[in-house]
């Protein structure tokens, strides 16, 4: 009875258009009241769970991004991109892509790196002929890598949950990411090679090049900074997070002089809405979570999984085949909180690596932020090329056939995500 009262509530107030993390704590305080389960325990999973030290670094990585992006690094590295490989066939769309895997790993989301991406570069690529709908799906697929590439708030929630060590899961996110990069490189080049899409007029001559090196080379140092650090042990990916903000704020005041003293109080406000919005979700989730294990939901389903296939591998393409349903109707925080509970004791029985699974799972979460319906970077492109979603979703469908591609590449193959947090003694298979 539990079990369908938690259900029901869920699956109604998702129909009624509530947003997620409302529906998973009215549906979880709803039947904790119903049944008595403990109203006691409400304030103890509300502070439990945003009490986590990992869970700090969310609001730091997210302050540090939007002080960059208040800064304008984005339009720095674009422009190098733009000198560099701008005049190639599909040059634009290229330099789309390769803008969105460094500010990804800036930003740390989705929808603010094809924002930010898009209003830089959305205008050129339709002055140069490009299809609006075709450089809006470009920007806003490459924007998935933000979720995939280190510092990525999607690894932390799942090392947060699954208890795996959140700097090799960074680490374990490179290769992947690169090679998903790589992958979106050679469909926008493919594709404009077959529309007769064009670069710019000329290329970056070595002094020019040169030069806007030396412009965006600070805002490209700061994955490496971040990265580095974690890899040689130097701190933790939390104090990472705290020393990207530090460092962000040296950049955008005293290098290149874009916002003042003033702006830090916008920049505040802007960031802690951002972290609120997160923490709050991933608060509501944790009480759903512990409500669903106390009525035994949590069990029932592990176990459901389990007698499926004895093999694991078949387990996993079918959960991935889960993942990419849910990631067109629901966030990768949410779909975190919902499934990895239930996974991991599936993923004991089987005995699969949780890091290498880590990066499967946010992998595919990746791709639902450009799926429809409700793909996050399709809805925020399409708004800044003022078309619809479903043209944008039209010219996305290539992309995320190579995602899906890369996805299978990634699931046979767990030495593209095991080898460097090995090689960095983080992680112990």
């Amino acid at each position: 009875m539990e079990i369908l009262l938690i259900s029901v509530v869920f699956l109604l107030l998702m129909a009624l258009g509530v947003p997620i993390g409302t529906c998973l704590g009215i549906a979880a305080v709803v039947t904790i009241l119903q049944f008595d389960l403990g109203i006691g325990m409400l304030g103890v999973n509300f502070s439990t769970g945003i009490a986590s030290f990992p869970l700090l670094a969310i609001p730091f990585f997210v302050l540090a991004g939007v002080i960059l992006e208040k800064a304008g690094l984005a339009a720095t590295i674009a422009h190098f991109f733009e000198l560099l490989v701008g005049k190639m066939v599909g040059g634009l769309a290229m330099v789309s892509v390769f803008t969105c895997m460094f500010w990804g790993a800036l930003s740390g989301s989705g929808p603010a790196t094809t924002a930010a991406v898009g209003l830089i570069l959305l205008a050129p690529m339709v002055k140069h002929g490009y299809d609006k709908s075709f450089a809006g799906a470009t920007i806003a697929n490459s924007s998935d890598l933000s979720i995939i590439l280190p510092p990525s708030i999607a690894f932390i929630i799942y090392g947060n949950i699954t208890s795996v060590s959140v700097s090799a899961l960074f680490v374990a996110g490179i290769i992947p990411g690169l090679i998903t990069g790589a992958g979106t490189v050679l469909v926008a080049y493919l594709i404009s090679r077959r529309r007769g899409y064009k670069g710019l007029e000329k290329r970056g001559t070595p002094k020019e090049i040169l030069i806007a090196l030396k412009q965006s080379i600070w805002a490209i140092l700061t994955p490496i900074i971040i990265l580095g650090g974690i890899y040689a042990g130097i701190f933790t990916p939390t104090e990472a997070a705290v020393v990207a903000v530090f460092y962000s704020l040296f950049v955008a005041i005293f290098v290149y002089h874009s916002i003042t003293w003033r702006d830090l109080i916008r920049i505040l406000v802007d960031a802690s809405v951002t972290s609120s919005v997160i923490m709050f979700l991933v608060v509501f989730a944790g009480i759903f979570t512990w409500a669903a294990s106390v009525i035994g939901v949590i069990d029932l389903t592990a176990n459901a999984i389990i007698k499926i296939s004895p093999n694991a591998v078949v387990m996993i393409i079918l959960v991935n085949f889960l993942l990419l349903g849910l990631g067109m109707i629901l966030d990768a925080i949410s779909i975190s909180y919902l499934i990895m509970p239930i996974l991991m004791p599936v993923l004991a029985a089987f005995g699969v690596d949780p890091l290498w699974y880590g990066v499967i799972f946010i992998s595919a979460l990746a791709i639902g932020q450009a799926t429809p319906p409700v793909g996050v970077n399709l809805f925020t492109a399409a708004n800044l090329i003022k078309g619809d979603v479903d043209s944008v979703a039209k010219e996305a469908i290539p992309f995320v056939i190579m995602d899906v591609i890369i996805l299978i590449i990634i699931t046979l193959f767990p030495i593209l995500s095991l080898y460097l947090p090995v090689m960095a003694g983080l992680y112990k298979p």
